[in-house]
């Protein structure tokens, strides 16, 4: 007798692994039912109860359907790799890539964060072609290349697409103006008759793409203005924001475009603590617009940034993953607005 026919065939015994066969027997149903149930097909009818009775035996076996051959059924992974931020984006940009990967799960992809520090583009991409994911969405701090791009399509990515400050040939572009951000919270404050205006630069490691464009934007706002633009480094440290406070009256600024809203918040408070008074003397202004900023006294002027939502960027993966005639294609991410509070 085979040992499948001596085991109970409602579950395997001892360490056997649960097969599809052992769920099919448990739930009274065939091998291509539990298939389409748990891979979530919808091009076959299957009544809810039916379904309910699979799900209820594979839950009940402890059974998992296997990735590489759930891959090999159809012809590519489901997999969707992200490389994982190293650069302290900020609570705007970290909901934005909570809400895509929710997102991406609820439209039965597989999430999977790859740590990607200190890869150059072409390595990147051989590191991620090994996992042979169906998708790649990455943030921009690996700067793809062409040829980069084209090893991860050969590899079997359906679809690559960035989030940067620049287009990338053969990828899905969504690219980020920053420069937009820096422009409209300086335009804003010589608007308001501030004419010598300090503009953050983060000394953390990564943050040049975004701090960079954003300070171009602040220069290009002040030009034929009569408004002059300073530099002022920082870090992300209340010793740093306290010993440019203690430099604040000799720099003669009387305005600041302080980044964003987390390095806004650690200026205004050495800035006061300094005795310098917001917005009477100086002027500040942050961005992403986070909560916290309105609880402030005095408020927190912002530049708001409407960015895609993640529901919109993981159907563009989906659209592209099932159709690979989709042409990539370049479009803005935000769009940025000032929103004027007490603190400018």
């Amino acid at each position: 007798m085979s040992q499948s026919t001596e085991q109970s065939p409602e579950r395997p015994t001892g360490r056997a692994v649960p097969t599809s066969a052992d769920v099919a027997r448990l739930a009274g149903v065939s091998r291509a039912t539990v298939s389409y149930v748990l891979n979530n097909t919808s091009a076959v009818r299957i009544s809810e109860p039916t379904r309910r009775r699979v799900r209820e035996a594979a839950e009940e076996l402890g059974y998992v359907p296997h990735a590489a051959a759930r891959s090999l059924r159809a012809g590519h992974s489901r997999m969707v790799l992200l490389p994982s931020a190293h650069i302290p984006v900020g609570p705007l940009y970290s909901q934005f890539f909570s809400d895509l990967q929710w997102e991406l799960r609820r439209l039965d992809y597989t999430v999977v964060q790859y740590g990607s520090v200190g890869l150059k583009s072409d390595e990147a991409a051989r590191a991620w072609a090994e996992l042979r994911p169906v998708a790649v969405v990455s943030l921009g701090e690996v700067e793809l290349t062409e040829q980069a791009v084209e090893l991860l399509k050969r590899s079997g990515a359906r679809a690559v697409i960035t989030l940067g400050t620049q287009q990338v040939e053969g990828t899905h572009s969504l690219v980020m103006d920053q420069g937009r951000v820096g422009e409209v919270a300086t335009a804003h404050l010589v608007e308001s008759g501030r004419r010598r205006i300090g503009v953050v630069v983060p000394e953390e490691p990564g943050l040049g793409m975004f701090s960079q464009p954003r300070l171009d934007g602040a220069r290009r706002a002040a030009e034929g203005t009569g408004a002059t633009v300073v530099p002022l480094p920082l870090r992300y440290e209340e010793a740093s924001a306290e010993a440019l406070a203690g430099r604040w009256r000799e720099l003669g600024l009387d305005a600041v475009f302080a980044y964003n809203d987390e390095y806004a918040m650690l200026l205004m408070r050495a800035l006061q603590d300094a005795g310098i008074s917001v917005p009477g003397e100086t002027a500040v202004v942050g961005a992403d617009d986070l909560l916290l900023g309105r609880l402030l006294r005095p408020r927190l002027s912002t530049v708001h940034i409407d960015m895609v939502l993640g529901r919109e960027l993981a159907e563009l993966v989906d659209r592209a993953v099932r159709d690979e005639a989709v042409p990539p294609r370049s479009r803005p991410l935000l769009d940025s607005r000032v929103v004027r509070r007490e603190s400018s």
